[in-house]
């Protein structure tokens, strides 16, 4: 799916106190792209990904996501949406302590299909943890939790991937493991990937880089030779 946006600002709270999270974002992500969003805390980053994903509305501007735009969406057609157009994947992986990481995907699988058992057991093969489905988050290493929350989002097969530090409670080695995974994943599936980071050195491996500063874009850079995943030193 391709993502435009057209002056897009985000303001939160009013008059003396508002505060400009996003002022006049232009940007269009064609279908297959993979782009990194860098920024300190408080650049706008996570603010971006929260419109694209219908999360919250603008402030002023169009979202348009394969041309609709988001903002004449109802509040169903945006559940909607947001249950078949677009998987998250959080820095803390908010998987339910008390399913296991069968359960948790196939919770997410049985929203849009019916052989959600099926899907779910299929997915987690995919990102390598088939014979680890029947244990719990509390018995899983930090990045096999986060592989798990990684197929709970792809499980529906989302043309959009929203990523927010994905790597940030992750060690070096696991991290980079799960942006291999991360990248494997969505050029064989031609999605559509935001991944918002403050690491500057994992905009090597995108297509494009995206700089945010005070709510602004500052930098918008395509990159000609994405390296491997597997190549990224920080």
């Amino acid at each position: 799916m391709t993502i435009k946006m057209t002056e897009v600002w985000k303001t939160f709270g009013e008059g003396h106190t508002a505060v400009d999270a996003l002022r006049d974002i232009e940007l269009i992500g064609p279908q297959g792209e993979f782009t990194v969003i860098l920024g300190p805390s408080g650049s706008g980053k996570t603010t971006l990904l929260n419109l694209v994903g219908a999360i919250d509305d603008t402030s002023r501007g169009r979202i348009e996501v394969n041309g609709s735009d988001l903002a004449a969406l109802d509040v169903d057609a945006r559940t909607r949406f947001r249950r078949e157009s677009v998987g998250f994947v959080f820095q803390f992986f908010n998987l339910i302590p008390t399913l296991t990481a069968v359960e948790n995907v196939e919770l997410v699988a049985d929203l849009t299909h019916d052989d959600g058992a099926e899907r779910a057991a299929a997915v987690l093969s995919e990102v390598g943890l088939a014979d680890r489905g029947h244990h719990f988050p509390s018995q899983l290493s930090g990045g096999e939790q986060q592989r798990v929350a990684i197929a709970r989002a792809l499980v529906k097969q989302p043309p959009i991937l929203l990523c927010d530090e994905p790597t940030g409670e992750l060690d070096f080695e696991t991290g980079r493991m799960i942006l291999g995974l991360l990248q494997r994943i969505s050029r064989e599936h031609s999605q559509t990937v935001l991944l918002v980071t403050h690491n500057a050195a994992i905009g090597a491996m995108a297509d494009r880089v995206l700089r945010l500063r005070s709510g602004e874009i500052v930098e918008d850079v395509r990159n000609e030779n994405p390296i491997p995943a597997t190549e990224l030193v920080w």
